[in-house]
């Protein structure tokens, strides 16, 4: 593996009874926005919940670099918050987790959680339980917590879902934040166009192949896919 990359494949097949692609040997290093593009069914969220320790490979494994507390994020398709509590409780989980003990630990926490909060323009609802805020509402806060966590590796299933475009606008941008400090981001998305004007990298499931391209060479594969 090369000395920057946070993540390598190594032949890692994916699936559960049987493998959903072929072999997959790749690296992934600080400041690339992946985005995992294919049909419904086809181990998108397969993929990234085995790269988030969630579920066991079939062949190969999987190195991870990044700090074993807090440096890898993960927003599910389900979001996995905290339903009753507020959100600024939920946000302030992410920013928990890799402030080291110090006597202003409590302050930066507190710190860390609004900025966040402030970023994905939800400050009116800090105080709200999450299971009053809307479906949308709900990924901008699991989001802000993946943000207060500043994790070196974000992983995000479909995090995108029920935003409209301004909405999306704000996100992206707040995450393009995490990004310009060297966090990596693996998402899954269906749609290709968040992924051409967000991702630098596309990973494509396709008839159990998996490729593995830069934004430019998917844009021509995708326009060749038209021609034919």
């Amino acid at each position: 593996m090369s000395d920057d990359a946070i993540l390598s494949l190594n032949g890692l097949v994916i699936g559960y009874n049987e493998p959903l692609c072929k072999p997959i040997t790749l690296e992934v290093r600080p400041g690339e926005i992946i985005a995992i593009l294919g049909s419904s069914g086809i181990g998108k969220t397969t993929l990234v919940r085995t790269i988030a320790g969630l579920v066991r490979p079939l062949e190969g494994d999987f190195d991870l670099h990044v700090e074993r507390r807090g440096g890898l994020g993960y927003i599910p398709q389900r979001l996995g918050l905290v339903r009753h509590a507020t959100v600024a409780h939920n946000v302030s989980l992410g920013a928990r987790l890799n402030i080291p003990w110090s006597r202003t630990m409590f302050k930066e926490r507190k710190e860390r959680t609004y900025d966040a909060i402030r970023t994905l323009g939800i400050e009116e609802k800090a105080s709200e339980p999450v299971r009053r805020l809307s479906g949308g509402q709900q990924r901008r806060v699991a989001t802000a917590r993946t943000l207060a966590q500043r994790p070196q590796l974000m992983l995000a299933d479909e995090f995108l879902g029920e935003l409209d475009q301004h909405n999306v606008d704000i996100v992206l941008g707040a995450v393009q934040g995490l990004v310009s400090k060297g966090t990596a981001v693996i998402m899954v998305e269906h749609h290709e166009d968040n992924a051409k004007e967000f991702a630098t990298r596309v990973w494509e499931i396709k008839d159990k192949c998996f490729y593995d391209m830069s934004i430019e060479e998917w844009e021509i594969h995708s326009l060749k896919g038209e021609e034919e």
